[in-house]
């Protein structure tokens, strides 16, 4: 027979209240730090340079060329024979205006310079955007 007080018995129990608070902060900083990362520009591999970063005027524009040479205006698929009446446009508004180029590390370099004649045609300033190098 046995005669020991059954409510002294040991139990296993797992208290998860913490790790639910642990997940809610991780999905913070996640969302966080994915809207801080700049959405219009298309994913590329740039070419390195050991260059620091230019400060660019409070209107730019984005222009990407991909290593299939499409190019896109602020993750619009454009033609090479668009980006002059869209530039246009823009700085019709009169403010001062910032292109800022990324350009596939595979693209060849005719169609950076093609897109760097429209701006200088323009009068636009344009920054060709490049990785910082590992050392």
């Amino acid at each position: 027979m046995n005669l020991r007080n059954r409510r002294h018995k040991p139990s296993a129990e797992v208290h998860t209240a913490a790790l639910n608070d642990i997940m809610f902060f991780l999905m913070l900083f996640f969302l966080l730090a994915s809207a801080v990362s700049n959405p219009q520009v298309v994913k590329l591999l740039l070419p390195k340079s050991s260059a620091g970063e230019q400060s660019v005027a409070k209107k730019t524009m984005t222009i990407s060329i991909t290593s299939d040479l499409a190019f896109h205006v602020d993750k619009q698929t454009v033609s090479y024979e668009q980006l002059e009446p869209l530039i246009q446009t823009q700085v019709s508004n009169g403010e001062e205006l910032t292109i800022m180029l990324y350009a596939d590390s595979t693209v060849p370099i005719q169609n950076v310079i093609s897109v760097m004649d429209v701006a200088n045609k323009n009068k636009v300033k344009l920054v060709l955007a490049t990785e910082p190098k590992k050392d």
